[in-house]
């Protein structure tokens, strides 16, 4: 079947970011593999990673003034959530129903050029506190959702930057309604999404907007046992 993009699948490989980016040539590249040795999270953060995963990496030019491609990985994250049906939790998470991290997303530009990374914990019989995977049983190789990511985030990258649909990600964002804290230093309550895709948080000191590329790490305050 013909794609607008070159598909290469990859049993393990060091990392489908850098084997997308260094594909890529005029048409958009899709590298997607079972496993990477230097998976990387938002950061340069280390990915953890379940014993069965998809790691799969898009790189192409959007027609997208750069100054719009903060909105980016929350189009990403969109993107997961039609194919996997994961919940998303700012910026760059997905999350099953019980708030565990199923995934996450990692977007990386070099001027006009960038590349998507989403990776996705399919199986894992024994996941450490706070992560878990899609599937009960080992579902093997799913190449299949790496292509239909693909399909989904080029589809919706593709409708402008002026329709990135930040109400349904309002709509899936777990993490609005939580006090929320973040790095470097601040606690308040997250109350929506921005048109650039900043989160809205109120504070004591009045309503404030967080933007991915100024906030380190966001984290929801867990209430104390009672």
């Amino acid at each position: 079947m013909d794609t607008p993009y070159v598909f290469e699948w990859l049993e393990k490989t060091s990392s489908t970011q850098d084997d997308a980016r260094g594909l890529f040539a005029d048409r958009p590249v899709v590298v997607a593999a079972g496993a990477q040795s230097h998976g990387r999270g938002r950061g340069d953060r280390q990915w953890v990673t379940a014993p069965r995963a998809l790691a799969v990496s898009v790189c192409w030019a959007p027609q997208w003034d750069p100054m719009s491609f903060g909105r980016l990985p929350l189009v990403a994250g969109l993107a997961a959530s039609d194919v996997v049906g994961a919940g998303l939790k700012w910026p760059n998470d997905l999350v099953d129903e019980r708030g565990s991290k199923v995934g996450g997303i990692l977007a990386e530009s070099s001027g006009p050029i960038v590349t998507i990374g989403l990776g996705i914990n399919l199986f894992w019989p024994q996941a450490p506190e706070g992560y878990a995977a899609l599937f009960r049983d080992d579902p093997g190789r799913r190449e299949d959702l790496a292509r239909a990511f693909a399909d989904r985030l080029l589809e919706r990258v593709g409708r402008g930057s002026d329709r990135w649909d930040r109400d349904g990600y309002a709509t899936r964002c777990v993490t609005i309604g939580s006090t929320v804290t973040w790095q470097p230093g601040g606690v308040g309550e997250a109350i929506g999404i921005g048109e650039g895709g900043e989160l809205i948080v109120r504070t004591p000191d009045g309503t404030k907007s967080l933007v991915t590329g100024e906030v380190w790490e966001v984290r929801a305050v867990v209430p104390p046992a009672t």
